[in-house]
């Protein structure tokens, strides 16, 4: 019977190799199965800078992301999408990325950043201005840490560090059969943003007593900046300028409602947009009303242009100029005022005066202030920093937590007392410098200063991500025209032709981490199929000779007598 059974088998297959294929493919279907797939984790990434400054390119060239994770652990880099934690993040590690031609970078920072280690938040705040010195083609990204990603950073980190103690073999074996994750982001490539309007607002109140007024300019940007636009909050630098500016602009608005204190200074208030891109704002702004204007405030009297930048914190406030205030000019008496109120009112605030001269050779301007000064138009910056090279102006770090509204109200109402006792000549009237002014119902607002910081940190500023329709804009608009009189807005654009600036598009997208085998996978599972097929396929041909083979194998012998 087994004979029989044998040689129908055997004709069977010898004679119709599909037939044997539909057979044995069950059992090499069940063999190869694939274990159950995670499915794909999505998440937001923000993607670094891009935008070209006066011809000159800065941030990442690239927004396309398709390649497998790593991290800088691993051994080869190339053509990986790098994955980096802020807390373990070094300078050093990514350049090792960059050098090595990595697919892309992405960097993963903690929900609550406040909550970092101070000298970790300092030491990226300093890298910033480094990643974003000289352009990359290498996409780079940051993303908000969650469980998820948290995960497949954990699982690509251990695939990433064991390779290095393996040998060759293990290696292969290891790198055959670990999981990996697919890195995709969903947006197209970035391309250059045309016809881009940066938007400034000015209002004003006038003054009383003739034509020939002097004039007080109080100027403050509003955009923000840091590595990654949409993550750029920008609370002290520049919030904590804005609030004090409008805050300000309340309070004087008030002393101007009364024909007791309607003082014979104009008050000109301009919030600036494109700050952090070398002043577009302001410098647009001055064109408009010393070039293109028979009639604007600009040209007749300005007393002096006060400039407020970076202002909620600290115990430090440094008055920057370009050029030191002559003696007995309007700017000399508002140094001597500042110094006054600071030493009678306030000596917890150390106060001084830098002198840093305009260098027309740097790509960017230190301060606002010098955009008046290179239009010979009297001008200083008040900060609680002691150098524009300090990071925290320009940083992704720079969140709500980094503003003390207590020191920012205490900072306001220096700046108040002094600009009162300058319009209101109280020094040669003989008022004592321990005389307060804004008290009572005329006193600086916390509760305001503190809603105006709140309301600027709860979205990003960046320049490119506030167009003419921003709710930015329109709420500032609001806000000025609640106080002041012929609120206007000013756009600048970049010329077509030789453009100043340069903004470009794919600056927030959607990531997918898909769980995939690796590439060789495929090339050993083939290599494992077509050899089991052969085998089985030799089987068959000669199932007549394995069958006796075994037959003779299973056979009981036969004893001898």
């Amino acid at each position: 019977m087994f004979e029989e059974a044998s040689e129908v088998f055997d004709n069977m297959f010898k004679s119709s190799f599909p037939l044997t294929f539909i057979v044995f493919i069950p059992a090499v279907l069940i063999l190869v199965s694939p274990l159950p797939a995670d499915a794909a984790h999505e998440f937001t990434v923000y993607r670094m800078q891009q935008y070209d400054l006066q011809g000159q390119p800065y941030g990442t060239r690239n927004a396309i992301l398709n390649t497998e994770a790593r991290t800088v652990e691993a051994e080869v880099l190339s053509r990986r999408c790098v994955i980096m934690r802020l807390a373990d993040f070094s300078y050093e590690e990514y350049q090792k990325a960059l050098r090595q031609s990595a697919g892309a970078v992405v960097i993963i920072l903690p929900k609550n950043m406040s909550a970092m280690p101070q000298d970790i938040v300092q030491q990226f705040m300093e890298l910033e201005p480094e990643m974003l010195a000289t352009e990359t083609v290498v996409p780079v990204y940051f993303a908000m840490e969650d469980d998820e990603l948290l995960s497949i950073y954990t699982q690509t980190l251990t695939s990433s560090s064991s390779q290095g103690s393996l040998s060759a073999a293990e290696v292969l074996l290891h790198t055959a059969t670990a999981n990996g994750f697919q890195m995709v982001t969903s947006g197209a490539q970035s391309k250059a943003i045309s016809d881009w309007a940066i938007t400034s607002l000015e209002g004003r109140l006038a003054g009383v007593g003739g034509e020939d007024l002097p004039t007080i300019v109080v100027v403050a940007h509003y955009d923000s900046f840091g590595v990654a636009p949409w993550l750029s909050y920008g609370a002290d630098s520049n919030g904590s300028g804005v609030s004090m500016l409008l805050e300000l602009a309340r309070l004087f608005s008030k002393l101007y409602t009364y024909k007791r204190t309607h003082a014979g200074y104009n008050l000109l208030f301009f919030v600036s947009g494109g700050g952090k891109f070398n002043y577009q704002g302001t410098k647009r702004w001055l064109e408009d009303n010393l070039d293109h204007t028979d009639s604007s405030l600009l040209q007749d009297n300005v007393a002096f242009v006060l400039c407020l930048d970076t202002l909620g914190n600290g115990d430090t406030m440094h008055l920057h100029v370009s050029k030191p205030p002559k003696e007995g000019s309007p700017q000399f008496t508002l140094l001597k005022e500042l110094e006054l109120v600071s030493e009678s009112q306030f000596p917890d605030v150390k106060f001084s005066m830098v002198h840093k001269k305009i260098n027309l050779a740097d790509d960017m301007l230190a301060w606002e202030h010098e955009r008046f000064g290179i239009r010979r138009l009297p001008a200083f910056t008040l900060s609680h920093l002691a150098s524009h090279r300090l990071a925290q102006r320009a940083s992704i770090m720079d969140a709500r937590p980094h503003v003390d509204v207590q020191k920012l109200s205490r900072n306001t109402k220096l700046v108040a007392e002094a600009l009162a006792r300058v319009i209101y000549n109280l020094t040669e009237k003989g008022a004592p410098g321990d005389l307060q002014i804004f008290t009572e119902q005329m006193q600086v607002q916390d509760e305001q200063l503190s809603a105006v910081v709140d309301w600027l940190t709860a979205q990003p500023r960046a320049a490119q991500l506030v167009d003419k329709d921003s709710s930015v804009v329109s709420t500032l608009e609001y806000h000025m025209g609640h106080y002041l009189k012929d609120v206007k807005r000013h756009y600048v654009r970049a010329d077509k032709r030789d453009p100043e600036f340069v903004f470009y598009d794919q600056l927030k997208q959607t990531m997918n981490a898909y769980r995939v085998k690796p590439a060789i996978f495929d090339l050993l599972l083939a290599v494992c199929i077509s050899g089991y097929l052969g085998v089985m396929y030799l089987a068959i041909q000669n199932f007549g000779l394995l069958y006796s083979v075994a037959r003779r194998v299973t056979q009981p012998k036969v004893k001898s007598h």
